[in-house]
């Protein structure tokens, strides 16, 4: 799985009121969502982005309450990718459910805003075009790989069941 896009860059501790705000919380559509994300941090953040863009962030990206809304949000905006130095578990574990591809990524502030990557997922390894420098992350285990390629969680458990029901027969 290699994903490219742009980079759209923000610092540390970024919570998930920051990601999406809590007065859009009554609504669990993507889109809905994805039109509102980063408002809060950045008003003109869904004008700056094109699908298959990608979020880069510093330290305990995600952090705050446990809401799956936040990496629903960033879906929603067409975020292909977030790579972060490190993220809160929650939200580590919600984007991964939903399908979000995440990736930690110790020198995630060597990347630039505006930075051109490409990101392979399966190998952990992270090009970024622009300034022609390789990056590693931690590799996502095979089965997250199939989760997100699966586009979530919910997706994958019907695969597999799908798939013994027919084992079965």
């Amino acid at each position: 799985m290699v994903i490219k896009g742009k980079v759209h860059k923000f610092g540390d501790n970024i919570n998930t009121d920051d990601i999406i705000a809590a007065k859009y919380l009554d609504s669990c559509d993507e889109e809905f969502l994805g039109a509102k994300c980063m408002e809060n941090v950045d008003p003109d953040f869904r004008k700056k982005i094109k699908k298959g863009d990608i979020i880069v962030a510093g330290k305990n990206f995600g952090c705050g309450s446990s809401r799956e809304h936040a990496p629903l949000s960033i879906k929603g905006a067409g975020i292909s990718l977030v790579i972060a130095k490190s993220f809160a578990r929650i939200f580590y574990r919600n984007s991964i459910n939903l399908g979000l591809p995440i990736l930690v990524c110790e020198d995630a502030s060597k990347i630039g805003k505006a930075d051109v990557l490409e990101v392979d997922l399966k190998n952990g390894l992270i090009k970024d075009l622009t300034k022609h420098k390789i990056f590693s992350s931690e590799k996502f285990p095979l089965f997250m790989q199939d989760i997100i390629r699966k586009k979530g969680l919910i997706r994958w458990i019907k695969t597999r069941a799908e798939k013994e029901k027919n084992e079965r027969v």
